[in-house]
């Protein structure tokens, strides 16, 4: 399978080169040259397989450059019990007839990044060794949040690869803050911006596209690569959950084969939710993709007027992993919708970098609302979505679970549409403790008190387990404690590279 550039301006590569590349040449995203529309049919020959070997079978229809035999060995490899504490690895949770959580946060790290980037990894090792390229890759990653801590944790000593993630100082929670700067590993760098989560992801991009740097590393026998989810190896894993999702309700009889569903996301940068639309060009019977946002609505204007504008004020807010105003996977989306015709989605991103601003044209505003819907959620809002979902269900939701709980309340209300309907959550609850305390508890229980001191309390107060990573946390020692301006991002990569600073 070749991959193409969303502007038009890159060579077709391989899904190795993609893979490895991350970002085109042209600035734009690797997206498939065809795609295997309706492969999944009604399902039922899929339905029985293990998550690993649905992994497999969806992972090959796309990364046709890895033979059958590697793609079992490292997906073998990873969806394992021994990395993940469900034995269904992203089980569903159905609160009530027609209502599921799709838990994604079973992973070492307690957010539905591992679910990815335990994989990505060895993809990448493969990739290049597969190609010939001996060079030490370098991953470099922004993070909201939870990017940089499964990044980290999946990378972590492993051979041949350097990870630096840039997190802000500011714009992430506690916990964690706290997974990061305690990240073990001899080749892993964590380094605070003083910025938003915007200002550290476009620092990034600014990195990768620098020529000169590249020519550099690449004397020096090194390479960038990207593990945030512009990355298609990064991307494509997604996909797996949601038609794992599916079957799941088909093996327990709550959906019959080919019944439509909707699915809820939580998302800042559009990936998950991307992940959910692809898997409906594959055949899941998805009638509606409903996108749920936090404060930093910039999405949800989108969805409902066809206008994307970044210029808005910056919230930072209780589900920081949302905290985008830049949703760069959502370019792919405007590819499709496009039809391929890449001038104009170069058009539509020239305006977004000169002018902060772009308009989709009246054709494209109707493609889009034939598949996806947009709400987003308040600060209050989101809190008592968890309050509720507790006391009625006695299900403990983090913070951007309770943002798309609090959307598909709005959805169904305004839409009157009772189609079955997957949420999908993204973290452990455990990962925002004071959220989640303030939500569910009296406040005056913890007013004051360090987020990793609640974890206990949560746990008596609600009888859930604290998830096995993070219930030592508070003991281990802090390892990383760089904070930089984000104007210094380029030079403190040179600095870590070239003069082991």
């Amino acid at each position: 399978m070749e991959y193409i550039s969303t502007r038009g301006g890159a060579k077709a590569r391989g899904s190795i080169q993609a893979i490895l590349t991350g970002l085109a040449a042209d600035g734009g995203l690797f997206i498939p040259r065809e795609f295997p529309e309706g492969v999944l049919g009604e399902s039922l020959a899929w339905k029985d397989l293990s998550y690993a070997d649905l992994a497999t079978g969806i992972l090959s229809l796309f990364l046709t450059d890895f033979t059958m035999e590697e793609l079992k060995e490292i997906v073998g490899a990873v969806y394992t019990e021994e990395r993940f504490s469900s034995p269904s690895i992203t089980p569903v949770n159905t609160i009530r007839p027609g209502l599921g959580f799709l838990e994604l946060w079973h992973g070492p790290t307690c957010a539905f990044k591992d679910l990815a980037l335990q994989l990505l990894p060895h993809l990448l090792v493969k990739a290049a060794r597969k190609c010939g390229d001996d060079r030490k890759i370098i991953l470099l990653v922004a993070t909201s949040g939870d990017t940089g801590k499964a990044a980290l944790e999946g990378f972590k000593d492993l051979p041949g690869t350097m990870v630096i993630v840039f997190y802000p100082v500011q714009g992430v929670s506690a916990m964690q803050k706290r997974q990061m700067l305690t990240q073990e590993g001899e080749n892993t760098i964590v380094i605070g911006v003083e910025g938003n989560f915007d200002q550290a992801q476009t620092g990034v991009k600014a990195i990768f596209s620098h020529q000169e740097l590249g020519e550099r590393m690449s004397q020096a026998g090194m390479r960038f690569s990207s593990a945030n989810s512009i990355n298609w190896g990064r991307l494509i894993p997604q996909v797996v959950y949601y038609v794992w999702a599916y079957l799941s309700w088909l093996r327990h009889g709550r959906l019959q084969a080919g019944e439509e569903f909707n699915v809820v996301v939580p998302t800042g940068n559009f990936g998950n939710i991307l992940a959910a639309y692809y898997g409906k060009r594959l055949g899941l019977p998805i009638k509606k993709l409903i996108c749920a946002s936090n404060m930093n609505n910039v999405l949800t204007e989108f969805l409902r007027t066809g206008v994307y504008n970044r210029k808005r004020e910056f919230y930072q807010t209780i589900s920081p992993s949302m905290d985008i105003l830049i949703s760069s996977n959502l370019e792919r989306l405007l590819f499709e919708l496009a039809q391929e015709d890449t001038d104009r989605v170069k058009a539509l991103m020239n305006d977004l970098q000169k002018t902060g601003v772009y308009r989709l044209p009246t054709d494209l505003l109707e493609k889009l609302g034939a598949d996806f819907w947009g709400g987003y959620a308040t600060e209050e809002e989101t809190k008592q979505a968890m309050a509720e979902v507790f006391a009625d269900h006695h299900y403990l939701m983090d913070p951007h679970t309770a943002v798309g709980y609090k959307v598909y309340q709005e959805y169904t209300s305004e839409t009157g549409d009772k189609t079955p309907t997957v949420i999908a959550s993204t973290a452990s609850p455990y990962k925002f403790p004071a959220s989640v305390a303030q939500a569910i508890m009296k406040k005056e229980k913890v007013t004051g008190q360090e987020e990793l001191a609640l974890l206990q309390e949560i746990s008596q107060f609600t009888g859930t387990p604290i998830p096995e990573p993070l219930r030592d946390l508070d003991a281990k020692p802090l390892r990383h404690h760089r904070v930089v301006a984000v104007q210094d991002m380029e030079e403190t990569v040179r600095d870590i590279l070239f003069s082991g600073k």
